[in-house]
């Protein structure tokens, strides 16, 4: 009977971890990966001498995800091009207004955001503003003092809310410039996506170096809309559009005989206007999409 609650108690908590390793690590990959290592260490502890389970399976998988967001930093730093989270196909379900508070901490703008914090930073903000830790289980999470994890807290929170990306776009503004982006790919018109973009509209690729994409970043409408009108046009003319929640938000899957071969996400600003047009190329970070890995 111990040992069946001991995995139901793994269980009941493995939602959480990942949501919270992926979100420090920006890729479900390795957090799949810490995950499984708080696993292996579940098994191997003295589990009678763990008072609180939950709280001691936060804080392995919190340290585990610090040690591989740090091993995986140098890597993007090397890295071809711009790098993106591997996108995260979501659930459109239970619309709440708790859930679409937790679903704009999975956006890619806020990842993004999370990338220039420190791993501890990162780490701190997520377990207090996202997930609802204490601050005394942050600290032994953190192996910090209370007072410096109330710091690491509080500067994050200041990175984050300075970048003004943790806000609900209305699911109609979201559908209306999935369409008018489909739109333009399909017929090179731009006018009806043109209204909805902001004038410092950014888009970004990540191709990993694995597969052809634009390797610097474009901004402003004139350049992203003759990207969007003219190259794509021609080179996602064969794929089919597989629209779905990436990321807490509207996207789009592009297949080619059922495989992912791209991924659509956008970012907004807090009148509704798209910002950034992310799109994922590289076959490694679409392969869950694809059904792989």
């Amino acid at each position: 009977m111990a040992q069946r609650d001991d995995g139901a108690a793994f269980e009941a908590a493995r939602p959480m971890l990942l949501g919270l390793s992926y979100r420090i690590l920006g890729s479900r990959a390795e957090a799949e990966d810490a995950v499984q290592d708080t696993y292996l260490k579940w098994q191997d502890a003295d589990r009678s001498a763990i008072e609180n389970p939950a709280s001691w399976l936060t804080t392995t998988c919190t340290r585990r995800s610090i040690d591989l967001l740090r091993s995986a930093r140098q890597t993007r730093v090397d890295y071809v091009g711009a790098w993106l989270p591997e996108p995260l196909q979501t659930s459109a379900e239970h619309r709440t207004d708790e859930h679409l508070s937790l679903a704009s901490s999975l956006q890619t703008a806020f990842l993004l955001v999370l990338e220039r914090l420190t791993p501890k930073e990162r780490a701190a903000y997520l377990l207090h503003e996202i997930f609802d830790v204490s601050y005394p289980e942050i600290a032994a999470a953190l192996d910090l003092q209370e007072s410096a994890c109330r710091k690491l807290v509080s500067r994050a929170r200041a990175n984050i809310d300075q970048s003004r990306v943790r806000h609900v776009t209305p699911p109609d503004r979201q559908e209306r410039l999935l369409a008018a982006f489909q739109a333009a790919v399909a017929s090179g018109g731009t006018e009806d996506l043109a209204a909805l973009l902001s004038d410092d509209i950014e888009l970004c690729a990540d191709g990993g170096g694995k597969v052809p994409t634009v390797l610097h970043v474009l901004r402003g409408k004139a350049e992203v809309l003759d990207f969007i009108g003219r190259a794509l046009r021609e080179y996602w003319s064969a794929y089919a559009w597989d629209a779905a929640d990436i990321n807490g938000g509207r996207g789009v899957v592009l297949r080619k005989d059922g495989a992912a071969t791209a991924c659509v996400s956008f970012a907004y600003d807090e009148r509704g206007a798209a910002t950034n047009i992310y799109i994922v190329r590289n076959p490694d970070k679409l392969a869950r999409l694809s059904g792989e890995g």
